[in-house]
């Protein structure tokens, strides 16, 4: 059995050097995930901020209809058509890289659910905290900036740590505009050496992995932020 398990370890990692189809695949995962999380936090911060204007003080009423438009389209509809979308119809006549198209498409679907994270947390500050800025001489952005967000921040880091490792599992769909991220390099492999159990199995491993550490680090960040209120 162990001899069975070396002869398959070597016909599907070592033999042709097929093991960089894993690693290649995922620096392509994790590049794609770090940029699509930068667009979705700016996006959904962008959103979040409009709406939330729109709903204390009246104001910014046709910015909050497209924003609003804008998130029933993304969440209404699923993140693999969105990408096939932005890919075959959108720059369908234009020579672009494959990774620009899937952090653009990862970003706008990300920038959603980030808007109404962030939302939530403006939300949950409680007015009394506006009137003391107003107090203070701060205008409403000063407030915003200086005082709601912080606070809303630490309210919200557990959902947008979630955001985060949700991010990095749809980014496994990248296959169907054939980026090669880990999930088709593990795919590449089996259709290579037709065993498809070792390959896939430690893709899944790899992302178990990813996810593990980056729920530690959300996690610490997360004490240290209670920490210091105290």
């Amino acid at each position: 059995m162990l001899q069975t398990f070396q002869d398959k370890f070597y016909l599907n990692f070592i033999k042709d050097d097929r093991w960089k189809y894993i690693l290649d695949g995922l620096g392509v995962t994790l590049r794609v995930t770090f940029f699509a999380v930068l667009i979705g936090i700016v996006l959904g911060f962008l959103v979040a901020v409009v709406r939330s204007t729109c709903d204390k003080t009246g104001k910014l009423k046709i910015l909050n209809a497209i924003c609003k438009l804008y998130l029933t389209v993304i969440r209404g509809t699923p993140v693999v058509v969105q990408l096939l979308i932005i890919y075959f119809v959108i720059f369908g006549s234009m020579d672009i890289s494959k990774v620009i198209v899937a952090v653009m498409a990862f970003g706008l679907n990300s920038g959603a659910y980030v808007a109404e994270i962030f939302r939530s947390g403006i939300m949950s500050v409680d007015s009394g905290q506006f009137e003391a800025g107003r107090s203070l001489g701060f205008n409403y952005a000063q407030t915003m900036i200086y005082i709601i967000m912080p606070q809303a921040f630490k309210n919200v880091l557990p959902a947008l740590g979630n955001e985060f490792i949700v991010l990095l599992k749809e980014t496994s769909v990248s296959g169907y505009i054939a980026l090669q991220d880990l999930t088709k390099g593990g795919d590449i492999i089996r259709s290579r050496t037709y065993d498809a159990f070792m390959p896939l199995i430690a893709v899944a491993l790899i992302y178990l992995a990813m996810v593990l550490i980056f729920t530690k680090l959300v996690n610490i960040l997360e004490r240290r932020l209670r920490s210091s209120d105290h």
